[in-house]
Formats: C-alpha cells, sequence, structure tokens
C-alpha cells in the first residue's frame, strides 16, 4: 500500500512538474499588447530595430514600429507611448539620454556593443587644397574656405551635416569656433551618402557629418576633423575653452552606444526585457548590415529579416 502510495505520489508530482513547465512556456508572451518599438530616420537604426523586433515576433511577441523623432523621442519612453529604443548615440544624444535617466522612466539597457563618434569629415585628396588638416584651425584658412566653397555658399565653406532632426549642434560650433563654413543638412543619411559617394568618385571637395561604426572608413580613405577635445563643460559653461562668450567651441563626445527601454514595460514584458539586455553587434556584423541597406539598397526590414533567418547562433543566445 505504501509502494502504491509512493508511486502515486511521485507520477502525481511529474504531472505537476510538467504542467508547470507548460505554464511557463505559455507564460511567454507575457501579454498580447504590442512591444513599440521607436524606429528613427537612418540605416543601422531601421535594421537593428527590426532585428529585435523579428526576434520578439519568434518568441511569440506582437511588435509595433512607431517613427519617432531621434531627441523628442525620449519624453515618448518616459511616458510608455514607445517602449524600446535600439541605438543611443552618446555623441548627440548623450545629454538627453542621461536626463530621462535621472527621471526613473527610462531604463539603461546595457550596451550595444558599439563605440560611436560622430564628426565632420573629409576625404584624404582635400589634404592637398587644405594641407593643415585635420587640425580644426586649418579650416579657418581663406584658401581652406574656399575650397569647400560652393555656389550657394559663397565665400564660405559648406559642411553638410545630418536630417536636423539630429542635432549636433554644428550651427553652434562654427559660431563658437569661428570657422567661416555654412551648414546644410542632408535630408535624410540616404541622401548624404549618395553625396558624398559621388564627391568622392569625381575626387570633389566634400566636408560632411560622419560616424563609426560604419562601413564607409572600409571603402574610402579619409579623417575626421580634430576639434578641442569635448568635456562637459564645454557644451555646459560658455566661459570654458577658446571662447569664452559661447559654448561648444570643441568637438562632440564620443563613447559606448546603448539601449534604452520605457520601466512600465519592465512587468508587462519581462522576458522581452531579458532578451534585449542581452542583444549586442560587433563592428564587422553592425557595418554589413549597413553597407546591404546604404549600397546595395536592400530594403532594411528585408536586411534585417534575412539576417535572423541564416544567423539564429548569433541572436540565439540573447533568447537564452
Amino acid at each position: 500500500m505504501k509502494r502504491l502510495f509512493k508511486t502515486a505520489a511521485v507520477a502525481f508530482g511529474l504531472v505537476a512538474a510538467l504542467a508547470f513547465v507548460g505554464q511557463a512556456k505559455a507564460e511567454v508572451p507575457e501579454t498580447d499588447e504590442p512591444i513599440k518599438i521607436a524606429i528613427n530616420d537612418w540605416n543601422s537604426q531601421y535594421i537593428t530595430s527590426y532585428i529585435i523586433g523579428g526576434v520578439f515576433e519568434r518568441l511569440g511577441y506582437s511588435v509595433e514600429y512607431v517613427q519617432a523623432d531621434a531627441m523628442a523621442q525620449f519624453a515618448g519612453i518616459e511616458t510608455g507611448d514607445l517602449d524600446v529604443q535600439v541605438e543611443i548615440w552618446p555623441t548627440t544624444q548623450g545629454d538627453r539620454f542621461a536626463a530621462s535617466l535621472a527621471t526613473a522612466n527610462l531604463l539603461d539597457m546595457g550596451e550595444l556593443g558599439l563605440f560611436a563618434r560622430e564628426e565632420w569629415w573629409f576625404p584624404e585628396y582635400m589634404k592637398e587644397q587644405c594641407p593643415g588638416l585635420p587640425n580644426w584651425e586649418a579650416l579657418k584658412e581663406p584658401s581652406c574656405a574656399a575650397a569647400f566653397a560652393t555656389a550657394e555658399t559663397g565665400e564660405n565653406g559648406r559642411y553638410l551635416a545630418g536630417p536636423a532632426t539630429w542635432e549636433g549642434f554644428d550651427e553652434e560650433r562654427v559660431e563658437s569656433l569661428g570657422i567661416p563654413y555654412v551648414v546644410v543638412h542632408a535630408g535624410s543619411d540616404a541622401a548624404m551618402w549618395a553625396e558624398a559617394e559621388s564627391a568622392y568618385q569625381r575626387q570633389a571637395p566634400i566636408l560632411q557629418w560622419f560616424w563609426v561604426p560604419h562601413w564607409w572608413p572600409a571603402v574610402y580613405k579619409g579623417e575626421f576633423v580634430e576639434f578641442p577635445a569635448y568635456t562637459t563643460e564645454c557644451y555646459n559653461d560658455p566661459a570654458w575653452g577658446i571662447n569664452p562668450e559661447q559654448a561648444y567651441d570643441c568637438g562632440k563626445p564620443k563613447g559606448a552606444m546603448h539601449k534604452a527601454a520605457s520601466a512600465v514595460g519592465e512587468a508587462k514584458w519581462p522576458k522581452a526585457y531579458d532578451v534585449f539586455r542581452k542583444m549586442q553587434f560587433d563592428d564587422e556584423t553592425y557595418s554589413k548590415l549597413i553597407y546591404r541597406a546604404d549600397v546595395d539598397g536592400e530594403d532594411p526590414k528585408a536586411v534585417a529579416e534575412d539576417w535572423i533567418a541564416t544567423n539564429e547562433s548569433y541572436w540565439k543566445p540573447w533568447t537564452e
């Protein structure tokens, strides 16, 4: 009788354990509510957003992609109107990121695995016309400004910046450092790369916003302009630096790229948040993905879906 009771107890325990496992599996997704992923206006951000979204979907989550301004999005993440942001660039978004973190309504989801730098860039062949480069003071020379000038800028040089929504304080930098250049904003990253590639092929003058990690350095030779090194005082204290009356008399900050998420989502999708924290890329993988969209002209979502389908060994550990 004791043996029968023991056998029955073991059987019951096995059934209960299997039921628990089944229940645990059923808990993902924890809710049918869609995870809202912020989409910005550059290809790498599109691709990494679609990659994490595609991984979420393979786990059973519902996903919604929401177009968002690169700076205004932080307010949306704080309120929970947006849930996930895959790329926080310390070069231009660092201050906004820090301010949102201070509210405790936005979570730092860890590093993306990439080191970012965004600065003014010129092709190597422009050193012949502006020999003082990469020192920023060379840009002040009339002959150098003339080399980068166009019909629309007159005697002043032309600097091709990113879309205005990216910010970057380039107009302020030009004024505070006394650089005789006109800042012209590209309509999109695609338009900027198209103009840059055309100039490079023709060996024509070009001075533009450029960033790494990216595929560009592997294809075209050039350098960043070396401005005075960034400090927080440079942006916040006009008395600091070369120009005692104005801020932004230095280069841009640089550092590790981060991921962010709304704090309200932690309780809704704990498994998805765990996956997102583990998401990381290396420079080579990241650059190749961007190249497919920028140069080969593939749709960013198609690039992401193909990568997920053929690189399970890369992203599967994020889900474990």
